[in-house]
């Protein structure tokens, strides 16, 4: 692929991955993607061969950088400190009202049952990663992913209600029940 052609691939994505944390995969149009990368329809079809395959490649690259994240950290810290470090910034404001690099899971689980499988594979294989990195020992995993559970679960609230009082609470007590 040519240079010009991977910028333009890339500014696509871009715009796939910030209507993607938004509003979900489904929603977003080929037309409103690639508006706000500021190109054509007709030029779609050069870089992907559907919209789904789009947003699949959003959402993958997506969940790949949150992991890339977690890779940052101290490897020595134990699975509760990974995961409270873990809770304190994506149950953060900042992360509730991004719209770039943030997780697109809240956005997107709803949607999951009309999705093609793929999607339900990329979730499934980001969970399990994440888990690893969450849990320093077997016994940690059941707390790890019931502590992914609360974080997704706690952020999506926290999105569907705004920046407010309310929001800003509950990002604290799901932050506060990880421990």
């Amino acid at each position: 692929m040519n240079d010009k052609k991977a910028q333009t691939r890339e500014r696509i994505l871009q715009a796939a991955s910030s209507a993607l944390i938004q509003r979900g995969p489904a929603e977003p149009s080929v037309g409103e993607v690639m508006g706000a990368a500021g190109l054509t329809v007709g030029g779609f079809y050069a870089h992907f061969e559907s919209k789904d395959a789009l947003m699949l490649e959003a959402f993958t690259q997506l969940l790949s950088h949150r992991r890339g994240l977690l890779d940052e950290m101290d490897s020595s810290l134990s699975g509760e400190e990974r995961r409270a470090l873990t809770a304190a910034f994506y149950l953060s404001r900042k992360h509730r009202d991004s719209t770039e690099q943030a997780c697109p899971i809240p956005a997107s689980v709803g949607e999951f049952g009309r999705l093609p499988e793929s999607f339900r594979k990329a979730l499934n294989e980001h969970m399990e990663l994440m888990v690893a990195q969450l849990a320093t020992c077997p016994e940690d995993t059941d707390k790890a992913l019931a502590d992914m559970a609360l974080m997704v679960g706690g952020l999506s609230l926290a999105r569907a209600l705004g920046p407010g009082e309310l929001s800003d609470r509950l990002l604290r007590a799901a932050k506060s029940a990880i421990q």
